[in-house]
């Protein structure tokens, strides 16, 4: 067989350009210096740095059972790489360059992969839209007047945009699942703990979380396989145990999908396009065998609330570390240290990240600690609880990933609660801390009418469960059979 051209090597799944590979049609070293050039003329501003065409990292010596054969992956600007500037889409970090490399981006390289670039993002993860990075918007490939979803926008839209064949990503409320929807790829957010966080840079350590985005569930397997397991120097990382196996089902007898209709359907602002595409999911997963279970997520609805509590509450203490004298901006010319620090401050951090670290801050604060903090704690107590006996019911629960489409460029920016209300399906599981997983199930006009756009499908399943999320995801997505690409 012929090597492929450009067009079509851009078009494989990261899978399908290992077989190549291995069959000895695709040199690996092609893959890479293709990937570089579109990278390097790409207008979507997906990415803060990416390699210059005609250099290749060379990967570490790898296991050749893991040997992801010198692909390219392109990496969120939140993880620390060594001798490449991190900047997690803020000014207050722009130039810094680690001495050190994230777990999860070191275990890629080990297992044989290249980092290409790395990939915008909302500052500090902080965002649904990848409106709030410092260095502008990223654009979404289907239309380019429109947001791609965030923070992990960039590494979404590069995915989408064909500028890599998959990358990495955080989820922290939503950060992967809802790019992953509003660009029409595949995005997953494995349990707490299954990935390594040391090297990320953090915005809310309880929460936050390493996942791929990928064209389809088989390639998200595949990288989350690289990337999962224990490490010493993160206490919260356990791995998956047994570790992952790659997706085969084609059906999905003898599972039982729950369904909560009043936390699926009575979301404000659900999209028509939105409910219609869910509902014919549901239909899809009955005629894979799948029987779909009524079940009840009570505490779910005020997930959004918890979050907006807790999140900001652990940023504010995270981005303390952010003072102008150990690393990034640094504003001089100041009569004191406090001053100093003010004003480092109040230049490095955009609006969205000071609004939080008030936010933060005051529900911390003496005399409103258990108001608001303690009361968002038990909230996520609660939702974890309605999971578990959800679960005690079904195998699997299904929900739109978001209420929306992707929306214009601008169009919530005024209104931080209707930004906020767009991880409304993601964040439950995030606060749970279970795995979930977004497919593209189909296009959906948008309100007021134009050019059909990408609607995700969002799977949870218990604990340390990523290989039946994985297997049923594969058989929905085989069905489903999403073949639309941005124009």
């Amino acid at each position: 067989m012929a090597s492929p051209t450009t067009s079509e090597l851009l078009e494989l799944t990261a899978a399908g350009a290992l077989r190549r590979i291995d069959e000895g049609e695709l040199p690996a070293d092609e893959v890479f210096d293709a990937y570089a050039e579109v990278a390097a003329a790409e207008e979507l501003n997906a990415y803060l740095w990416r390699a210059e065409p005609g250099t290749r990292p060379t990967p570490p010596s790898a296991d050749e059972s893991e040997q992801l054969r010198g692909l390219p992956v392109a990496v969120k600007d939140l993880f620390c790489t060594e001798g490449i500037k991190t900047t997690a889409g803020s000014r207050i970090l722009e130039g810094y360059r680690p001495p050190y490399t994230a777990t999860a981006v070191r275990r890629l390289s080990q297992a044989g992969a290249r980092v290409l670039g790395k990939t915008n993002m909302d500052e500090f993860a902080m965002g649904s839209s990848n409106e709030n990075s410092a260095y502008g918007p990223v654009l979404n490939p289907w239309d380019r007047a429109r947001v791609p979803g965030g923070s992990s926008g960039g590494s979404a839209a590069a995915v989408a945009g064909r500028l890599a064949p998959w990358a990495i990503g955080t989820d922290t409320g939503g950060s992967i699942r809802q790019p992953a929807s509003l660009c029409g790829i595949v995005g997953l957010k494995p349990t707490y703990g299954a990935i390594s966080r040391y090297g990320m840079v953090a915005f809310a350590s309880s929460l936050d979380q390493c996942g791929p985005l990928t064209r389809d569930v088989t390639d998200a397997a595949l990288l989350l396989r690289a990337m999962e397991g224990r490490d010493p120097l993160d206490s919260t990382s356990v791995g998956i145990d047994g570790g992952v196996e790659l997706p085969s089902r084609e059906d999905l007898g003898g599972l039982r999908v729950g369904v909560a209709r009043d936390f699926s359907h009575h979301a404000e602002g659900v999209e028509p396009g939105v409910a219609e595409t869910f509902e014919r999911s549901l239909a899809t997963i009955e005629q894979l065998g799948g029987s779909i279970e009524e079940i009840e997520l009570p505490h779910a609805e005020h997930g959004i609330s918890a979050y907006y509590v807790l999140a900001p509450a652990e940023a504010s203490a995270n981005l303390a570390r952010y003072d102008g004298v150990r690393y990034g901006l640094r504003v001089d010319g100041v009569a004191d240290l406090v001053a100093m620090y003010e004003r480092t401050r109040a230049r490095g951090f955009g609006l969205e990240v000071k609004r939080r670290i008030m936010l933060g801050t005051y529900a911390l604060s003496s005399g409103y600690y258990e108001a608001y903090y303690g009361s968002a704690q038990k909230v996520r107590t609660l939702i974890a609880r309605d999971f578990e006996r959800a679960f005690e019911r079904c195998d699997l629960v299904v929900t739109p990933t978001s209420p929306s489409v992707a929306f214009e460029l601008g169009a919530r920016t005024a209104d931080p609660l209707a930004m906020y209300l767009s991880d409304y399906f993601t964040v439950p599981m995030s606060l749970a801390g279970i795995p979930a997983i977004s497919i593209p199930a189909g296009l959906a006009e948008p309100p007021g009418g134009g050019t059909p756009l990408p609607v995700g499908l969002q799977l949870a399943a218990p604990a340390f469960a990523e290989s039946r999320l994985l297997d049923a995801a594969h058989a929905l997505e085989l069905a489903i059979d999403f073949q639309e690409r941005p124009a």
